[in-house]
């Protein structure tokens, strides 16, 4: 059965919903010793007809009718739909390229995040320069009436690990964000470092990435990050950095 289950989440994943229900009305008409014949031609591309040609072998080690089987290729499909339509993710690639990834700038998709928050902007990086289009953007936001919130690394100064003080460039800056740094770690975090390099905007959409808020990660280095617009990351993500301020883990600063 498991077998045949993988066919199916394979082929509803490669065909289209209408594709799914022309293979599923062959299938209702059809036995499943004479399946590797009949249902290949229904969905036309060579890499489909592979996979209906998987689907044909496993049905036939199995006892499921044609009818039984045309449904849950039918229900299926429809969840795969409904969640692809519920949430997307995007590789985002800054660097060289290669024909099976193509370049999108970090800084983009960073922009596209900030520019679509309405209520809440929360980011995380390590270091932070002065990049003047996301500066821009994140005031934008601001002026908007989002609440745009930073979690920066701390300077040597202040007890961290970076040579300048991020945290007050910043300020200066953006003045109306709510800046924040990890003071007091716990001691199984002594010596921890905010290395993660993450923004989400109003628990809808989120982008993890690689890169720190400089210009050469946003234009010059190799850098990979993802991109997730939906489902229930961007959300959890919200509520896990909201709750690090909300518990006091890291702080005003």
């Amino acid at each position: 059965m498991d077998e045949l289950l993988d066919a199916i989440a394979a082929l509803v994943s490669l065909v289209s919903p209408e594709k799914i229900h022309a293979v599923a009305a062959r299938v209702r008409r059809t036995d499943a010793r004479k399946a590797a014949t009949t249902l290949p031609s229904v969905v036309g591309t060579p890499v489909a007809s592979s996979v209906v040609e998987q689907l044909a072998a496993a049905w036939q080690n199995t006892e499921v009718g044609s009818d039984e089987l045309a449904s849950m290729l039918i229900a299926a499909s429809h969840v795969y739909a409904k969640a692809a339509s519920e949430q997307s993710t995007e590789l985002v690639w800054t660097g060289p390229t290669t024909p099976f990834v193509s370049a999108r700038r970090t800084e983009q998709a960073l922009l596209q995040v900030i520019n679509s928050a309405e209520k809440s902007l929360f980011i995380t990086s390590f270091v932070a320069y002065d990049v003047s289009a996301i500066v821009k953007a994140l005031n934008a936001a601001s002026d908007r009436g989002v609440v745009v919130s930073m979690l920066l690394e701390l300077s040597k100064d202040h007890g961290g690990s970076i040579t300048f003080d991020a945290i007050g460039k910043m300020r200066a800056l953006v003045p109306s964000a709510n800046l924040y740094a990890w003071h007091d770690q716990a001691a199984a975090y002594s010596g921890g470092r905010v290395h993660a390099k993450v923004v989400v905007a109003d628990s809808k959409v989120c982008f993890i990435t690689s890169a720190n808020l400089t210009g050469h990660a946003m234009e010059m280095n190799m850098e990979a990050g993802v991109l997730i617009t939906g489902g229930k990351v961007p959300e959890v993500l919200s509520k896990h950095l909201h709750l690090l301020v909300a518990l006091r883990v890291v702080g005003p600063s």
